[in-house]
C-alpha cells in the first residue's frame, strides 16, 4: 500500500470512528481492552460494596427514648427476621443520643468477637460504628438528623445472592471532559432524601459540559477535587430504563480546571436494593433535561418497593 493510500486508509477509519463515536447515536468505537478491564474491575468492586453492605439488610428501626425490646416475637418494639434470633434477645435504650444495648439472659452476642451483656453503642457518625453480633445477624446505630436508629444486617440474606445489576453497553461517547467551576465555598444547595428531610449542603462546584446537544451544569455535593467529586443526579432514562429518583456518579481528580465524568460508571444508591437504606436524592439543579444512557440500569418488575 501506497504511503497516500495508507493516509487515506487511516483518514477514513478516524471518520468511521468519530462517526460511531457522535454522543447520541447509541453506538460506540470498539472499546479498549485497557478501558473495558478498568471498567470491570469498578463494577467488581461496586457489586462487592452492594454485596457487604446493602444487600444484607433485613431492618432499620428507629428508636424512641428509653427503652426499645428487641427479638423475633412481634411483641417486641423491634422485630427481627423470623429464625435469626431468640423471641426476646433483649433492649436498646436510647437517653438523649445515647444508646446503650442490654441482651437477655442466656443471648449469645459479641462485639469484635468477644462475649457482651451490657454495651454502649458508638454512632455510626462517629466514623467507628460499634457492630453488634448475634447469630448472623450484624446490628449497628446509625443517625440520620434528630433520628437514631439500629441498622439490621444478615449475612444470609437470599438478595445477596439474587443479585445481578445490568448495565446500558459501554460507550465511550459518555465519558465526558467537563469544565470546573469551583465554588467560593459559600454556596448550599438542599439535599433532600428518602426520609423526608432536606440538608443544606455546600457545593464544592459545578462541571460545565455539553451532552447530547445540550448544556448541561451538575453541582458536586461531596468528595476532593484532588481525588473525586460526587454527584448524584437524575436524567430523563430515569423514566424507563434506570433507577426512578436518581444515580450517583464519582469523578475523576480535577486536573487544570478540567474534570473528567464517566457516566458509564453512573450506579444506582443502595435504597434501589434495600428499603433500609437513607439516601439522599438529587438537587434541583441536578435534575436533567437530557437522556444519559450509560452506566446501571434498573429493573422495575423485580425491584418493586425499593425506593
Amino acid at each position: 500500500m501506497t504511503k497516500q493510500n495508507r493516509i487515506l486508509a487511516s483518514m477514513a477509519i478516524m471518520v468511521a470512528v468519530t462517526m460511531l463515536c457522535r454522543p447520541g447515536l447509541g453506538q460506540s468505537a470498539p472499546v479498549d481492552p485497557a478501558y473495558q478491564q478498568s471498567f470491570d474491575k469498578w463494577k467488581a468492586d461496586l457489586m462487592a460494596d452492594m454485596k457487604d453492605n446493602w444487600l444484607p439488610l433485613a431492618g432499620l428501626f428507629w428508636l424512641k427514648a428509653g427503652p426499645n425490646t428487641f427479638g423475633t416475637d412481634a411483641k417486641n418494639a423491634f422485630v427481627l427476621p423470623e429464625h435469626t434470633a431468640p423471641a426476646r434477645a433483649g433492649e436498646f435504650d436510647l437517653q438523649g443520643s445515647d444508646v446503650s444495648v442490654k441482651f437477655a439472659s442466656g443471648v449469645q452476642a459479641t462485639i469484635d468477637g468477644k462475649p457482651v451483656t451490657t454495651a454502649k453503642l458508638q454512632a455510626d457518625t462517629s466514623g467507628k460504628a460499634t457492630v453488634l453480633e448475634l447469630g448472623k445477624l450484624r446490628m449497628h446505630v446509625i443517625q440520620r438528623g434528630q433520628r437514631i436508629g439500629i441498622r439490621v444486617k444478615d449475612l444470609d440474606s437470599a438478595a445477596v445472592h439474587d443479585y445481578r445489576p445490568e448495565f446500558y453497553p459501554l460507550n465511550i461517547s459518555y465519558k465526558i471532559t467537563a469544565t470546573w467551576i469551583p465554588s467560593d465555598g459559600k454556596k448550599m444547595v438542599d439535599v433532600p432524601n428518602v426520609l423526608g428531610d432536606v440538608t443544606p449542603t455546600p457545593v464544592a462546584g459545578e462541571a460545565s459540559f455539553k451532552i447530547n446537544g445540550e448544556e448541561v451544569r451538575l453541582s458536586a455535593l461531596g468528595g476532593d477535587p484532588k481525588e473525586a467529586l460526587f454527584f448524584i443526579f437524575k436524567d430523563l432514562t430515569s423514566k424507563t430504563d434506570t433507577y426512578p429518583p436518581g444515580r450517583f456518579l464519582y469523578s475523576e481528580p480535577v486536573v487544570n480546571n478540567t474534570i473528567v465524568l464517566d457516566f458509564n460508571e453512573a450506579y444506582n444508591p443502595p435504597c434501589s436494593v434495600t428499603p433500609y437504606a437513607t439516601c439522599p436524592l438529587p438537587p434541583k439543579q441536578n435534575q436533567l433535561a437530557v437522556a444519559i444512557p450509560a452506566g446501571e440500569k434498573y429493573d422495575r418488575k423485580s425491584a418493586a418497593g425499593h425506593h
